[in-house]
């Protein structure tokens, strides 16, 4: 798991990556369910799945992941997030367009995931709440490219017919850094074209 500080936010951000995620449906339930319970018991299950989800088969790099990141605590700390949590505009920031079905369109079980928890002060027991949830294989997140899906990325950015892409499409690592770097650009120009 990795932290990350922003004292300019006020904010603590964790990540971790799983591989071979045996239970994403579940959680996927779990996550729809807890949005509509009330009471003690609603706010308990949202607390134990208080984090964003994100398919780590559509994550380029880790400047990626922590692009979204940075964006997402720039609209909170602007008071201009676009959804209801820190967690959700992470998942929204991800999204090439304003809507976010579009990336849920691309959760279907996804195999390796990326939890991410924000908090205003360090909380030492995120990393014992991600393995409670999580039915997976915790690794580092320098493995990230290893769970990217180039093609997946491609279609959901709508990279297929890019100029710069058929210049390096005999060069699959040039063509990696050059789908990394438009990815990236288009995760930080997001909140300033919208």
């Amino acid at each position: 798991m990795e932290t990350y500080r922003y004292p300019q936010f006020d904010a603590v951000v964790y990540a971790a990556k799983f591989k071979d995620v045996k239970n994403a449906e579940a959680l996927r339930s779990r996550i729809v369910k807890a949005a509509s319970l009330d009471g003690a018991e609603g706010e308990a299950e949202r607390d134990a799945i208080n984090f964003a989800f994100v398919e780590a088969k559509l994550i380029t790099s880790s400047l990626h992941l922590e692009t979204v990141i940075y964006q997402a605590l720039l609209s909170e700390s602007q008071g201009s997030l676009r959804t209801k949590t820190i967690h959700s505009e992470i998942i929204w920031a991800l999204n090439p367009t304003n809507n976010p079905s579009s990336y849920l369109e691309y959760r279907a079980e996804p195999t390796d995931l990326i939890l991410v928890h924000a908090a205003t002060s360090d909380t030492c027991d995120v990393q014992q709440k991600m393995h409670n949830l999580v039915e997976g294989r915790l690794v580092p997140l320098s493995t990230i490219p290893d769970s990217t899906s180039w093609a997946d990325v491609k279609k959901h950015y709508k990279l297929n017919g890019e100029p710069a892409l058929k210049e390096v499409a005999n060069d699959g690592n040039r063509e990696r850094a050059v789908i990394d770097n438009i990815v990236v650009s288009t995760v930080a120009m997001k909140s300033v074209m919208t």
